[in-house]
């Protein structure tokens, strides 16, 4: 009885926090508990369910990639300077972007899964020699010039209500929900993740296993960087500062494990949406983004403590 309650604890605490802080700031503020703010919550974590997608992807076989945010950041300043300082066609630098941020998955899963290098080491260098790239790219200055027929995809709506960034969110949520559950592909990634010996030892290759979360993740932030180049408008050396942090954050509240083998795209998507509705309550009420960050860093320190004791009492 006593472990049957603990396993309903644990699958809906999540909703249940969900809950209160909506419950919170609708009395904290009026303005919050409104389809309005709704359907503005939905537009700016949009982009960053994009990117947790992926991101589980690659939390599940045991990995972590720390570059995400640099990844957005050299994309967009490519596409905008593509577009506005060479003369390309804006679909073909969209084109272009894309496989290069695909690439750079793949260039991170392929070094850490063949040289065993620690993935907080690799991406950490990734994440500084890009966004260092896009500064000299860019001179620190943002690049303007993105057409306003592709600025439809980071700020248009459908029937004048559901923005387009949430449609493409609620895409990339099913192809996550699909890859995991109905294919072999995804049952890999869990078993790469829970042992990875094990499951060199039952003949799945395991450096394909893993190098392919890596490049699902490079694919996946690059469309999150499509909808944000488009969203802004512009492309900016600083955008998406930090922003590994808090895909990383609703990912491990969302109850995925940071040492591999255990989550949900669902979980995952609720930890974005309550990341997403603190940062929209605290803005609504006045809180400057200092007590966001500090907010966002306790509950995901407290988090990852608590998975880890977690993990060890199951040992035991």
């Amino acid at each position: 009885m006593k472990l049957k309650l603990a396993n309903f604890f644990k699958q809906y605490a999540i909703v249940a926090v969900l809950i209160a802080l909506v419950i919170i700031f609708s009395i904290l503020s009026p303005a919050f508990f409104t389809i309005k703010n709704a359907m503005n919550i939905l537009r700016q974590i949009a982009v960053m369910s994009i990117v947790v997608v992926g991101f589980t992807f690659v939390l599940l076989g045991g990995g972590l990639d720390l570059s995400v945010g640099s990844q957005i950041a050299i994309m967009n300043v490519s596409i905008a300077l593509m577009i506005e300082n060479l003369g390309v066609n804006p679909i073909l630098a969209i084109i272009i972007g894309i496989a290069m941020t695909t690439a750079i998955g793949l260039f991170n899963g392929y070094m850490i899964s063949k040289t065993e290098i620690p993935p907080l080491i690799a991406t950490l260098a990734m994440m500084t020699a890009l966004r260092g790239l896009a500064f000299i790219f860019t001179k620190g200055y943002p690049i303007y010039g993105v057409p306003e027929s592709l600025k439809f995809i980071g700020q248009g709506n459908i029937f004048n209500l559901i923005p387009v960034p949430a449609v493409i969110t609620a895409a990339v949520i099913a192809f996550g929900i699909i890859l995991l559950n109905k294919t072999y592909l995804g049952r890999h990634f869990y078993a790469l993740g829970s042992n990875a010996e094990a499951t060199r030892l039952a003949g799945i290759n395991v450096h394909f296993t893993r190098t392919t979360t890596y490049t699902l993740l490079g694919f996946l932030t690059c469309i999150a960087g499509l909808v944000m180049l488009t969203r802004v408008g512009s492309g900016q050396p600083k955008i998406a500062d930090g922003f590994e942090m808090n895909v990383l954050a609703a990912c491990v509240l969302g109850g995925v494990s940071v040492n591999g083998g255990k989550g949900t795209i669902p979980g995952a998507i609720i930890g974005a949406i309550i990341i997403g509705v603190l940062n929209n309550g605290l803005s609504i009420i006045g809180a400057n983004d200092y007590w966001q960050k500090v907010i966002t860093g306790i509950v995901l320190f407290t988090v990852v403590v608590f998975d880890s004791i977690s993990r060890k009492r199951r040992r035991s």
